[in-house]
């Protein structure tokens, strides 16, 4: 079923696979020291507050949503719980008092990732969230939808 909605460039296509890629295998990463129960990461986690099985149990709840990303059918519901997971991540960052720009809102920047690559490779999500530009003509701007 093709969609009516905004066109999308075989370079934007490709560059939303490449920033989906990176965010797969930076979250994979996470997930499988969680799960592994790898001994920097409970140190680390230990700091935010986090035991021993509540690392297993976040890392295999990260290893479920990257698995949802990763399907094309259920890419956008992937998105939304990978978002979810990074709010709660802001929040534990803050709750422990770290460096907002540099770690508390890393998971902000890493989402703005997940979204980016999503939305360059998914017509659904163009349709739904549009960019606008503004085209002069004479002394007046007009609006109009960004071709992607």
């Amino acid at each position: 079923m093709k969609s009516a909605g905004t066109a999308i460039s075989k370079k934007g296509v490709r560059t939303g696979y490449v920033l989906t890629s990176l965010a797969v295998v930076f979250m994979l990463f996470d997930s499988v020291t969680k799960l592994l129960q790898v001994d920097a990461v409970i140190k680390a986690s230990a700091q935010l507050g986090y035991s021993a099985g509540q690392v297993f149990a976040v890392g295999a709840i990260l290893f479920g949503c990257i698995i949802l990303y990763v399907i094309p059918r259920t890419a956008v519901f992937g998105a939304v719980l990978i978002t979810g997971y990074l709010g709660g991540a802001v929040e534990a960052n803050f709750h422990a008092g770290t460096p907002a720009f540099s770690n508390a809102l890393f998971p902000v920047y890493f989402a703005v990732i997940v979204w980016g690559g999503i939305y360059l490779r998914e017509r659904r999500i163009r349709d739904i969230v549009p960019f606008r530009t503004f085209r002069k003509q004479g002394n007046v701007l007009t609006e109009s939808k960004a071709a992607a």
